[in-house]
């Protein structure tokens, strides 16, 4: 044999890592909302939501335990209380929606949330917003009316599941903007350890009131759902750590694609020219948007760089 050490493996790209995680982020995703759907006619939303709850608090005990009082620390209680309340409640409505409408409808009108940052960003963060941004906006609101045709007849007019899901999305822009707003001096650990906490406490009154005892099957799909869910959201984290935001953003559309399927395959769901119409509206206007701010914080950090020199 040859003295000759072995070739190292090649790494992969940071882009391609962090498209592999946003992709596995988008099938749990999917696995997820048909978990939902699946077990909705049985379970209401609250019920769910208080499974989600309970399975990440399961996940995160060990870290609480491990940290003890250095996984509460924080100066902010009231904003952490905030978000995780608007959280919960978003996670509610966003149940209601995919048990009561398509998945490829439910997903469409979920990626709103990128829209409703900007008017968040202007009035919450004091942020700058330009007239390209606005438009962007507007321009993806315009692809929203063109899905729920207020107004028109038909299944996927304007009804509570769809106001649901807007509201949830619009609940979700909120705790990213908090979570903004919370970086700054707090560590990613202690914002998840509090919003699995306080997650727990506040879906646990809408769980009793629904509350049913579940079949040991069940009770399984349910504990799956809440593990699924906790995996989507650190498969999406290590993807957005590890690729740039508007090279990720495109990868995570694919939910879009996978729900369509599995709405046909698995609930004979055949989504509208009007949906898909007003879903490739909304996420091109979030496309823009994503790529815009990327582009932007990219030249003020050379521009910083430069400065420093």
């Amino acid at each position: 044999m040859s003295g000759a050490e072995p070739k190292a493996r090649t790494a992969l790209a940071p882009n391609v890592r962090g498209a592999l995680w946003i992709l596995a982020s988008a099938l749990l995703f999917t696995a997820m909302t048909t978990l939902i759907k699946f077990l909705g006619a049985d379970y209401p939303a609250s019920l769910q939501t208080f499974y989600r709850q309970a399975a990440g608090f399961a996940v995160m005990l060990p870290v609480i335990l491990k940290m003890g009082r250095r996984a509460y620390a924080t100066k902010r209680p009231g904003i952490l209380i905030f978000r995780s309340a608007a959280g919960t409640l978003a996670m509610m409505l966003s149940f209601y929606a995919f048990q009561k409408m398509p998945l490829a409808d439910a997903n469409a009108l979920s990626f709103t949330r990128t829209l409703w940052l900007v008017p968040l960003a202007a009035f919450v963060v004091r942020e700058t917003v330009g007239p390209m941004r606005i438009g962007a906006a507007v321009v993806g609101f315009l692809g929203v009316l063109l899905m729920i045709r207020p107004g028109v007849g038909g299944e996927f007019a304007v009804g509570l599941p769809a106001l649901a899901m807007l509201a949830a999305s619009f609940l979700f822009a909120l705790t990213i903007t908090g979570m903004k707003v919370l970086t700054r001096d707090h560590s990613p650990t202690v914002l998840l350890v509090w919003a699995v906490t306080l997650g727990l406490l506040l879906a646990l009154p809408g769980g009793l009131l629904s509350w049913r005892w579940p079949t040991p099957l069940d009770f399984g799909l349910l504990g799956l759902m809440g593990v699924i869910g906790t995996a989507t959201q650190g498969c999406y984290i290590k993807g957005m750590q590890a690729g740039d935001a508007a090279a990720m953003a495109p990868i995570d559309y694919t939910r879009l694609v996978f729900a369509t399927a599995a709405g046909f395959v698995l609930f004979n769901e055949v989504p509208t020219a009007w949906t898909l119409a007003g879903a490739a509206i909304v996420v091109a206007s979030t496309l823009f948007i994503t790529w815009r701010e990327q582009r932007q914080a990219k030249a003020a950090a050379k521009l910083a760089a430069v400065d420093a020199a």
